[in-house]
């Protein structure tokens, strides 16, 4: 395969209601069918109008003029870090700011994404072909930064005439290995390619690359989206300070699980996840405090008989003492041992081991027990 990425020079300023396909055919009637054109998305959401009005001058009006404009365009919170907000978008991004520009537009005026970049690629895309003659496949580019690594590069937000995804899966590599993950992103490695043409200071919005494609897609195919990870899959969709304040949240809120309620009950408890979960809390736990997990599956049974609160299903038992103290025991330390066992029930819960707070079984050294 051969590649050559052309800028497309001479477009100009873009203004609302500017008809783009106009301007692009203009600047390059070397257009060919099968050419992958990537448009800047700034001047796509230009020509759609999608710009809004804030104070021209730095101070506190502009600064809450942005952060309005940015909650507005924000559907879920990611990560902050000092003046910093990465959010997801209402298309399901996440980026900076949400992509909210002040670069290349009048100080008075900040840019937003485009409404739907599926549909802006598949509007400048019919009317090259339709009004200009060229079937191109088009790319509706943006600028994101990328977790673990420096440095910002342009990914695809819209994308009509080709697939987003070149998806291997079920191919045979080389050596006989059939691949079973490899799906690669392709436009926004186009898109990747159209920005060392492009550039950010030189005004050329338009990159050609040319080779790819043998043809364009007749249909538009199904745009960018199936990009967007769906947030149950994503693995980091919160940042590290985010993601701790979250799970503190959840410990401070842990519920028990339903007496006679099997459904949250593992089928079995690892004993190595059980005894994690104690060797995490060892440390903070008022000395002489005892943890002891019953690990005899019939000395378990017989003890769970005794405890009538002891919940249906449960599967595993680990008997709590508070240490020795004076009769009668000091409140605070009773304050103290229902701290370490929540302590407790929150490190399990990392675990994915759903406990119970019940009665300690009768003629044994435990004040409580937990359930799992």
């Amino acid at each position: 395969m051969k590649l050559e990425i052309m800028p497309v020079l001479g477009i100009g300023d873009v203004s609302e209601g500017d008809d783009l396909a106009a301007l692009i055919a203009t600047a390059a009637p070397w257009l060919r069918d099968g050419d992958v054109l990537v448009v800047t998305s700034k001047i796509v959401s230009k020509a759609e109008g999608r710009l809004v009005d804030v104070p021209a001058d730095d101070g506190p009006e502009r600064d809450a003029a942005r952060t309005e404009i940015l909650a507005a365009e924000t559907a879920r919170p990611v990560a902050a870090r000092g003046q910093t907000r990465i959010v997801q978008t209402h298309h399901g991004f996440v980026m900076a700011s949400a992509g909210i520009d002040a670069s290349n537009v009048d100080r008075s005026r900040l840019v937003l994404l485009p409404k739907d970049p599926d549909a802006s690629a598949r509007g400048l895309r019919a009317a090259l072909r339709e009004r200009h003659g060229a079937d191109v496949a088009v790319i509706v580019s943006d600028t994101m930064g990328r977790p673990w690594r420096n440095g910002l590069t342009d990914v695809a937000l819209g994308v009509a005439g080709m697939d987003a995804i070149r998806d291997h899966r079920g191919e045979i590599d080389p050596y006989g290995n059939q691949l079973s993950i490899t799906q690669m992103a392709v436009v926004d490695e186009l898109a990747g390619a159209g920005e060392l043409v492009k550039g950010k200071c030189d005004q050329v919005p338009v990159a050609v690359v040319r080779g790819y494609l043998s043809a364009a897609d007749p249909a538009d195919g199904h745009g960018a989206t199936v990009l967007v990870r769906d947030a149950e899959l994503d693995l980091f969709s919160l940042g590290t300070a985010e993601a701790r304040a979250s799970g503190l949240r959840a410990a401070a809120t842990l519920t028990d699980r339903a007496t006679g309620d099997a459904g949250d009950a593992p089928a079995s408890v690892d004993p190595t996840a059980l005894h994690r979960a104690i060797t995490a809390v060892s440390g903070v736990i008022a000395p002489g405090t005892v943890f002891f997990p019953v690990e005899d599956q019939e000395v378990r049974h017989r003890l769970a008989a005794t405890v009538p609160d002891w919940p249906a299903g449960a599967t595993a038992m680990i008997l709590c003492a508070p240490p020795e103290q004076p009769s009668p025991t000091p409140p605070r330390a009773l304050i103290r041992f229902g701290a370490d066992l929540h302590r407790l029930r929150a490190a399990l819960a990392a675990e994915g081991l759903p406990a119970t707070l019940t009665s300690a079984p009768p003629d044994t050294p435990a004040q409580a027990a937990l359930a799992l």
